[in-house]
């Protein structure tokens, strides 16, 4: 396989097409490797238009999902940004080459020591991975200029929620099978916020994420 070749129809044939634009961001897209990324078995699909499986009920977004989320979000390089389920770290790697610095949460140490892995082998030195429960965030830091949640939860954690600065967005999707839809939402003040929807998806749940409460007769 001609690697920069499939690179390049991915940019231009999967997430041009989707509105992703800004040419930071697919400037990006173009060098950060997503091969590097991908597990062993997979490699000839790190391009494809699938959510690639990492194990445990985790997948990679789509590259044109991964695009319109930069494109959401592009922190600048002041800010710092809380990602919650780092799985391999592709997007975590991305989203450090725009901010001050990223923290990168997951409860799965085979996951954090993967995207240490990851990071490392770029030189990237503006990380910081912990393993803990994601659903939790970091409130210790807390507040994050930019949230960006890489699993699905039926409703939004207001624990999480608290954890953006006012003025800042955070990336998440919501719903539950077969309906979700990827979310920007962007905090307005202490108690005003805004919602944008991005687009329609399907991803697993974040682990011990709050669920919608069923209506009983």
């Amino acid at each position: 396989m001609n690697i920069e070749l499939a690179r390049f129809n991915m940019i231009e044939q999967q997430i041009r097409p989707w509105k992703v634009l800004d040419p930071q961001v697919l400037d990006l897209l173009s060098v950060i490797p997503r091969e590097q990324f991908v597990p062993k078995g997979y490699q000839g699909l790190a391009f494809a238009d699938i959510a690639i499986p990492l194990g445990n009920n985790r997948f990679m977004l789509h590259p044109r999902e991964e695009g319109r989320l930069l494109q959401a979000i592009k922190p600048n390089s002041k800010e710092k940004v809380l990602v919650l389920g780092a799985g391999t770290g592709y997007v975590t790697a991305l989203l450090a080459s725009m901010a001050g610095s990223v923290t990168a949460i997951d409860s799965n140490e085979e996951f954090i020591a993967t995207t240490t892995k990851n990071i490392d082998s770029l030189n990237i030195s503006n990380v910081t991975l912990i393993c803990s429960d994601a659903i939790l965030g970091d409130r210790a830091n807390a507040p994050y200029d930019a949230i960006v949640i890489l699993g699905s939860m039926q409703v939004m954690s207001e624990t999480i929620k608290e954890q953006l600065a006012v003025g800042g967005k955070m990336f998440c999707i919501i719903g539950k099978e077969p309906t979700m839809e990827a979310l920007v939402i962007s905090r307005v003040s202490d108690n005003e916020w805004q919602e944008e929807g991005l687009f329609e998806t399907s991803v697993p749940a974040l682990e011990n994420s709050p669920e919608a409460e069923q209506f009983r007769f």
